[in-house]
């Protein structure tokens, strides 16, 4: 057998394509489209290697023309869960002890066929299943999953190479070990990016992985799997099943060989599953690591001295970009009274000029909320700020008939603590509050304390001192915290994506500190020449 210590490839973000008229990638893109408009799916379930198809169909639909039918997914029960678990558990001896450059081969084949054969039909499935543009989905399912892949084989060579001093005569080594059990991974609609590197960032690391994605990404997480299956990923160590939430819980969490969970989502279902985790605990071979990132009340601070254009153009990008449906969306905003004339006005012209409709139209900026249930909860917002006397600056318009359209919506809230300024919306709705020029350092303490979450934060400013100050008066408000950006759009690579408090664990995906989540270290000491005496210099007298 040979041996050698590898040098995987750099990893280098993907470059985003533009899709100009007249580009080739634009061309392709329609194509994929139209094709996938074309036909009918039938999608399984994917356990142990075995397409399962079990009859009960649940309908898949472009949330902008609900109207049309993509196809349909087996939807599984229980007994689906026990057989994705012990197909897992089949699986894990020969994938823990696989070599790691050949996992590591595995998820960069994955990553090349995504950038090359694959990108167009990913691409095509993002935007007609979640209703994302052009532009956000390339950099969703083409650029963040190439580079959640290719950075997470680097990380995981950096992590394999640190090892521990060794004192004279002793040989002192460190091996990371897969997770005792197996990974579950409970995966979200608004990125095709997320759903894909939930699961793989634990299976590279030597992890068994049991993959729920949420119904309306089932369509993309179906060429997601096509995608690991043609790249090498052995059969049962990616187990993807289509049951509902409270039924694979039932099952997962009381097995005694759960050993993780992956999650992104909304803090009460984590919040949740932490607790039944808690009340399981004594069922568990090992204590189960908990990685999840949740909500988000993300902000923009806004000083006096920023340029009202520049906080005007990351308002309309940050807030509306998928249609808020950013776990890191920009949703309240908080803007000197000196500075709000300005930047009212040029918010007002960019959401006057924004076009919306499905995704098949590359001219349209804003596209559909995910789903009806979504819509309906976006929409009662909206009424009841109308009802409580709030100013509806912009919007305030929305239409279910051809597909779940709610206009971007701008609340301006006479109140810093009203309910928009609060909570969660997830959708096309940002929240503003105007304070005195003279009010910047009691406006910052209002932001720390007005919401639960921690996601993502942004200041604008030309101001240095107002900028270092936010800085640090906002210190564990916000994971990610951007300076005269909007606060969405973190790189993997360079800006670690995450958030503390309510909005989750911080544990960075995108980063080795992710990865070290997936691996439990153990230390070998070897000794070249044992003593062979018990006695210990000091017992000797003078």
């Amino acid at each position: 057998m040979s041996y050698g210590f590898f040098n995987v490839p750099v990893a280098k973000n993907e470059p985003v394509k533009s899709y100009a008229p007249g580009s080739p990638e634009k061309a392709q893109l329609k194509a994929a489209l139209a094709e996938a408009r074309a036909q009918e799916l039938d999608v399984p379930m994917y356990i142990g290697g075995q397409e399962v198809r079990t009859g009960d169909k649940v309908r898949m639909a472009p949330p902008h023309d609900h109207q049309h039918t993509l196809g349909y997914f087996h939807q599984g029960n229980a007994s689906h869960v026990e057989a994705a678990i012990n197909a897992a558990l089949a699986a894990r001896s020969a994938w823990a002890n696989m070599s790691w450059e050949q996992r590591a081969a595995i998820f960069l084949k994955a990553a090349d066929l995504i950038a090359g054969p694959y990108r167009a039909k990913l691409n095509a499935a993002t935007m007609l299943g979640q209703s994302k543009n052009a532009f956000q989905a390339e950099i969703d399912s083409a650029c963040e999953i190439i580079d959640f892949l290719r950075f997470n084989v680097q990380y995981m060579t950096e992590i394999y190479k640190q090892q521990p001093q060794s004192s004279e005569g002793i040989w002192n080594r460190l091996e990371q070990r897969p997770l005792e059990g197996f990974v579950f991974a409970l995966t979200p609609f608004n990125f095709t990016a997320i759903a894909g590197n939930l699961p793989t960032s634990a299976a590279m690391m030597g992890n068994v992985i049991v993959w729920k994605p949420a119904n309306t990404q089932i369509y993309s997480a179906n060429v997601l799997m096509e995608i690991f299956r043609e790249a090498g990923v052995p059969d049962g160590v990616i187990n993807l099943i289509f049951v509902d939430g409270p039924t694979a819980g039932d099952v997962i969490f009381k097995h005694p060989d759960f050993a993780g969970i992956h999650f992104t989502g909304s803090t009460g279902v984590f919040q949740h599953i932490w607790k039944t985790i808690g009340e399981n605990i004594f069922r568990y071979k090992t204590y189960p690591r908990i990685v999840g990132e949740t909500g988000g009340k993300d902000f923009v601070m806004v000083h006096h001295s920023s340029d009202a254009k520049q906080v005007a153009t990351a308002l309309s990008r940050g807030a509306f970009e998928f249609q808020g449906q950013k776990c890191s969306a920009a949703s309240r905003a908080y803007i000197p009274e000196s500075l709000w004339p300005k930047v009212k006005e040029f918010m007002v012209a960019d959401l006057q000029s924004m076009n919306m409709g499905g995704t098949e139209d590359f001219r349209n900026f804003v596209n559909a909320v995910i789903d009806e249930k979504s819509f309906d909860k976006i929409a009662k917002y909206i009424d009841q700020a109308k009802a409580d006397g709030q100013e509806i600056i912009a919007g305030g318009t929305y239409d279910k008939s051809k597909g779940y359209f709610i206009a971007p919506t701008v609340i301006l809230a006479n109140d810093p603590g009203y309910v928009t300024m609060c909570e969660e919306i997830f959708g096309p709705v940002l929240t503003i509050y105007v304070y005195p020029d003279a009010e910047f350092e009691k406006t910052l303490d209002i932001l720390d304390r007005t919401s639960i979450y921690a996601l993502t934060g942004s200041i604008f400013g030309r101001d240095r001192y107002a900028v270092e100050l936010a800085t640090k008066r906002l210190v564990n408000a916000a994971g990610n915290f951007y300076i005269n950006d909007k606060p969405t759009g973190a790189v993997v690579g360079q800006q670690p994506f995450g958030g503390a408090r309510g909005s989750g664990t911080n544990d960075k995906a995108g980063s080795a500190l992710n990865l070290l989540r997936w691996v439990s270290p153990r230390t070998i000491k070897e000794t070249f020449v044992p003593p062979t005496d018990y006695r210990y210099p000091f017992l000797s007298e003078e």
